[in-house]
């Protein structure tokens, strides 16, 4: 119930808010959440094989036209916020005003080898996020956070002592 009351509450108009604590912490929250399942996917799923939205193609092809020369391993804040850097994202950015959520806050790694922590994490728009991680994951430099932090294979043995213990649960 309350997450359906803090959805309802961050579908209005920011207008309405001003600076609410509240508002930003359930903003936070959100953007929190979607690192862990963003982190989760990419650690499970190869890199290449990762399909963001419908539209990677056109993404990645805009932003690596506007962006050719930018450092995707390792971000700072300069990078994206600078005053010149706001300019081009915000031109960017506007490319894609037509994609759901594209200008919501989202964190991202700063080090792209690093997993998600308070250190390690910036906050950007939605679109910056993707355009940066499509970019990411077919360049390669994902593929040794998914080597490093992907799961362990689950051995035939878990696999019996599951099913065993589902007989003896539905017992």
């Amino acid at each position: 119930m309350e997450m359906m009351q803090g959805a309802s509450l961050l579908s209005r108009p920011a207008e309405e808010f001003g600076n609410d604590e509240l508002v930003e912490e359930m903003w936070a929250l959100k953007a929190m959440d979607h690192a862990e399942v963003y982190f989760n996917l990419l650690t499970s799923v190869h890199p290449s094989c990762l399909h963001l939205t419908p539209y990677d193609d056109q993404i990645y092809e805009t932003f690596r036209d506007d962006f050719p020369d930018l450092n995707i391993e390792f971000l700072t804040d300069d990078m994206l916020k600078s005053e010149d850097a706001k300019i081009l994202w915000r031109l960017f950015a506007e490319k894609f005003n037509k994609l759901e959520d594209y200008s919501y806050g989202t964190l991202i790694r700063a080090d792209a080898s690093r997993e998600f922590s308070p250190d390690n994490s910036l906050l950007v728009v939605r679109i910056q996020f993707l355009a940066i991680e499509i970019a990411r994951n077919r360049e390669g430099i994902n593929d040794e956070v998914h080597r490093k932090f992907r799961p362990p294979p689950r051995t035939s043995e878990e696999g019996k002592g599951n099913a065993e213990n589902k007989k003896v649960d539905s017992a």
